[in-house]
């Protein structure tokens, strides 16, 4: 599975457990971490982990290996390592307290309108 296929796992992923906001940003030309960040919001601490865990569900099942994953315990900013992906999972308020996007500001936005419900 190549980055953009993992992306679009990811991101379809988190939709379908309702994360809000969803904003993929391509990293890889600025950064030697991953290809690409999700940031995504979730409206509790049970969607974050509901969302996060739908994600580590599907990267299991399509046998994508997971280098880690941090947060899940307490749900405020969970950070799953999908390799050349890496999915932001927030609530809002520490969301809008770390600011990601504006952080990788630099980064151009990946369009993944087809991916998601409105």
């Amino acid at each position: 599975m190549d980055s953009k296929q993992l992306l679009e796992m990811a991101v379809k992923a988190g939709d379908g457990r309702r994360a809000e906001d969803i904003v993929a940003l391509k990293v890889d030309q600025i950064s030697p971490m991953a290809d690409y960040f999700v940031i995504m919001t979730g409206g509790s601490d049970r969607q974050v982990q509901a969302i996060a865990n739908a994600i580590i569900e599907k990267a299991h099942e399509e046998k994508v290996n997971i280098g880690s994953v941090e947060g899940k315990n307490h749900a405020h900013w969970v950070l799953i390592d999908l390799g050349d992906v890496i999915v932001h999972v927030f609530r809002e308020e520490t969301r809008a307290f770390y600011n990601l996007e504006k952080l990788w500001s630099d980064a151009p936005i990946v369009n993944i309108n087809g991916w998601v419900n409105d």
